[in-house]
């Protein structure tokens, strides 16, 4: 297989990444654990077949064509997290949320940065920011599927969880476009440029302020009046022009494209398509659904299909990703203390938070394409053991959190109900 982009080449490799998520993807459901945890080892596997004599399969991780459709399915994954969320969602969580939010970003982050430091000194400050700001994520959707099947996504720790990871996403992607920008500008040959870290954080309260605002406002009439339009498919085109333009407009702003999908998300309510639906059509979280399962799992298949298994031997690899999922649970407990009102399960609200997920990839795939000079700021060694810690974080959270639960309902702890505030 070459590395050019014709049909041939892109709808085989198509067929065995869908073919290998659905697989790997149905495995992990069937030992408890969430899809996309078999998608990132199916990934892992189908990357590392030329060790079992296949090498061919390997040229499709570096596939120009697969990558873009792989980026589709982040602006995807992300549009989708974000319907399942709006901005009264976020208002209403209060200060509680925003507490735990806040300990769950700056606790990870100085853990990662200070790891990196410690087991990488021959890197660059960059690199260990950019690990820090890949601790920083939880992953929204890993952490309400896991609630949802246990029964407590109605609880007063789900409230304070969900909430704060939709904070914790927020604060996250403004932190990646900080270090990002400051990594950008290192490569442009300014070196750290605290006014342009400081017009970065400026652009990306703008942007989201701006985007939430006028979205609101913007969105409801965009969709009345393609409500007017005959012919099938106008909802889901309209919601797809809707995240994809405000996509776009994150990155001219300097800003990843993935902040303005998510904000897209967050923006959109059931309420703005009901013209559609009175008509009969089915909401957008059915529409976009099919499309999601085109190309979402392409983005995890191949973030796995970039783990080279042989790196595995080094023990500087194993040592650095240890580190990382012990600052990755630690910082994540840090959230206990966040956690204010009375008879709430702490503990539960810190394991809630642990799982990295595709968040998690999300920041590692970007790192992979930031460069100061012709060095990149995360090798493949590093990315590997980014991935690994996601690979634990996501697969200890399910397991973990059913314990503390349980334990915390034997003793009574979150059976109140709780009044958030703010």
């Amino acid at each position: 297989m070459d590395h050019g982009s014709s049909i041939a080449t892109v709808v085989l490799a198509l067929a065995l990444i869908l073919a290998t998520a659905k697989t790997f993807g149905h495995l992990a459901q069937r030992v408890g654990q969430p899809a996309v945890l078999g998608e990132l080892v199916g990934g892992v596997l189908l990357g590392n077949a030329y060790l079992a004599g296949v090498p061919w399969v390997r040229d499709i991780s570096t596939n120009a064509s697969i990558d873009i459709l792989a980026q589709l399915g982040v602006l995807i994954l992300l549009f989708e997290v974000g319907l399942e969320s709006t901005v009264r969602d976020m208002l209403k969580v209060g200060l509680p949320s925003l507490f735990v939010a806040v300990l769950g970003v700056v606790t990870p982050f100085a853990l990662g940065w200070g790891v990196g430091a410690w087991l990488l000194p021959d890197h660059s400050a960059y690199a260990h920011a950019f690990l820090g700001a890949a601790l920083t994520a939880t992953s929204v959707g890993i952490t309400a599927r896991v609630l949802k099947d246990l029964g407590r996504s109605q609880s007063a720790e789900a409230r304070i969880i969900l909430g704060a990871a939709v904070i914790d996403d927020v604060l996250g992607l403004v932190i990646l476009a900080i270090v990002s920008g400051a990594i950008q500008s290192a490569n442009s040959g300014g070196g750290i440029d605290y006014t342009g870290i400081a017009w970065i954080v400026a652009k990306a309260v703008v942007f989201l302020g701006g985007a939430l605002a006028l979205g609101t406002l913007i969105s409801p009439r965009l969709f009345g009046l393609t409500a007017q339009l005959q012919g099938s498919g106008v909802m889901l085109a309209t919601a797809l022009v809707f995240c994809f333009t405000l996509s776009w407009g994150a990155a001219a702003m300097g800003l990843a494209p993935i902040v303005g999908a998510y904000a897209a998300g967050l923006i959109l309510e059931r309420v703005h398509w009901r013209d559609f639906t009175e008509r009969g059509e089915r909401h957008l979280e059915d529409l976009i659904r099919p499309v999601a399962t085109l190309l979402v799992p392409v983005f995890f298949v191949l973030m796995g299909m970039r783990v080279q298994l042989d790196s595995f031997a080094r023990v500087e690899v194993l040592g650095l990703a240890a580190a990382l999922i012990g600052a990755a649970v630690i910082g994540k407990q840090a959230c206990y203390f966040g956690a204010t009102g009375r008879g709430l399960d702490r503990l539960s609200i810190g394991i809630g938070m642990i799982p990295r997920g595709e968040v998690g990839l999300i920041f590692a795939s970007i790192g992979l394409t930031l460069t100061v000079g012709a060095e990149r700021i995360i090798d493949d060694a590093v990315y590997s053991a980014v991935v690994i810690m996601v690979i634990v974080t996501t697969m200890a959270t399910p397991p973990l959190l059913k314990w503390s639960l349980a334990r915390g309902q034997r003793r009574g702890e979150g059976s109140g109900e709780y009044r958030v505030t703010g």
